[in-house]
């Protein structure tokens, strides 16, 4: 199976820590070189040397806030020019918990920014270098929620929902460009988002947080929350030239909790 992937460079967000970093080490370990993105420039630095690198590989990082969508395209476009960046890993964190019907506006604006037109302007970015290479891979990583809406999650389930259908769009848009779009679908993955997801659940029932991660496990026939690192090596693998026919799929990684097709 072809999964190297020397010689490439990858943009991976919200890279300093979770699911972003993991996704990061694993296409390092494959042998691409790596610019990670988020916005507490100390947790970079650290997340950038725990990378694992080899001869030809340069791993660096950008400090920049999503939500700011002309400082974000004006790094990703300078960095880009420095080092041509043909791989992009589309990685958030989510929304806060609640119900959709008690969502203020500006809760939904708000994600729409740091998720979607984030994702957008990435996206324009990095798609001139990746058209003129003839070679492309976009992976966003949203969630599970887009084929069965999560409780208690009501922004969150709406936006990752947009992501996943600009997605299956560009996927159609752009193959022909050799440029492959895919989603990965964490299912409850250790990360700080679980943690936050156990408080305010913990909260909203009275019973403790232990009792709500058993009440989660139990719709888990694997019977374990994920490690990070297990969704790190699919959204690697969807970058690598063995994934080059996987275009415009939604691949749940949720050890077999839901109960769709």
């Amino acid at each position: 199976m072809l999964l190297d992937l020397a010689g490439q460079h990858a943009l991976v967000c919200g890279a300093s820590e979770g699911i972003g970093h993991a996704a990061a080490i694993e296409l390092a370990t494959l042998g691409a070189s790596i610019t990670l993105l988020a916005r507490r420039e100390s947790a970079l630095r650290d997340a950038a040397a725990a990378l694992p690198q080899a001869q030809g590989q340069t791993h660096t990082y950008l400090a920049v806030d999503m939500a700011d969508a002309a400082a974000l395209r004006a790094a990703v476009e300078a960095r880009a020019a420095r080092q041509p960046l043909h791989i992009l890993i589309n990685n958030t964190g989510g929304p806060p918990g609640g119900p959709a019907h008690t969502a203020s506006i500006d809760a939904y604006v708000d994600a729409f920014h740091k998720h979607l037109i984030a994702n957008q302007t990435l996206l324009q970015a990095l798609l001139p270098g990746m058209r003129a290479a003839r070679w492309g891979r976009i992976v966003n990583v949203i969630s599970t929620s887009v084929y069965e809406p999560i409780p208690d999650l009501g922004v969150s389930n709406t936006i990752r929902g947009a992501v996943a259908s600009w997605a299956k769009t560009l996927s159609r848009e752009l193959g022909s460009d050799g440029i492959t779009v895919n989603n990965v679908l964490p299912g409850y993955t250790r990360t700080r988002r679980l943690e936050q997801i156990l408080i305010d659940r913990s909260a909203a029932s009275g019973k403790s947080q232990d009792a709500v991660a058993q009440a989660m496990l139990a719709s888990v026939p694997v019977g374990r929350f994920a490690e990070a690192g297990e969704i790190g090596g699919v959204i690697a693998f969807l970058c690598s030239p063995a994934a080059a026919y996987v275009n415009g799929q939604s691949l749940a990684v949720d050890g077999g909790r839901m109960q769709s097709i």
